[in-house]
């Protein structure tokens, strides 16, 4: 919750536009949208703390996916080599819903990715300091005003 006496910064047209770029931007170029953005715009509070809020997203979804592809081959190898010594039985029908499921498990990320990046450029446009469910705080944190030290205010609800 904040505290009365903090005020939130106005941000101006061009970083309301360069934050709402960062979130859309990501959907088809990935991370490197909002690094550009946060790198171009690193004296905006306010766009700083949108493109960190969509690089994190990137990273983590890059990272989860990468386990995921691993996790996915870790079980088609163990699969064929438990049912490779016999020649009668073909191959079980895990190795075949393992892709799919790994597959579904992806297009869920790009998703919600793809929600994310809907929901909060509209809210980055408006000139809001929304942020992202679980890693919003991380990128306050990330963003601090290293004028004053002062952290990122928490957005109002």
């Amino acid at each position: 919750m904040d505290s009365p006496d903090v005020q939130l910064p106005v941000p101006q047209q061009e970083e309301r536009t360069l934050a709402m770029l960062a979130h859309i931007l990501q959907v088809f170029v990935g991370f490197i949208a909002p690094l550009v953005i946060l790198v171009v715009k690193r004296q905006s509070r306010f766009v700083s703390f949108h493109a960190v809020q969509a690089l994190l997203w990137q990273v983590i979804y890059f990272v989860i996916a990468m386990l995921a592809m691993v996790a996915w081959f870790a079980v088609v190898f163990s699969i064929a080599l438990a049912h490779s010594g016999s020649s009668s039985n073909p191959q079980p029908a895990e190795v075949f819903l393992a892709f799919p499921l790994m597959l579904l498990f992806l297009m869920a990320g790009w998703a919600t990715g793809l929600v994310l990046a809907i929901v909060y450029g509209i809210k980055a446009s408006n000139g809001e300091w929304a942020e992202y469910p679980l890693i919003g705080r991380w990128a306050r944190r990330l963003t601090l005003d290293s004028a004053r030290g002062a952290p990122l205010p928490t957005a109002q609800p």
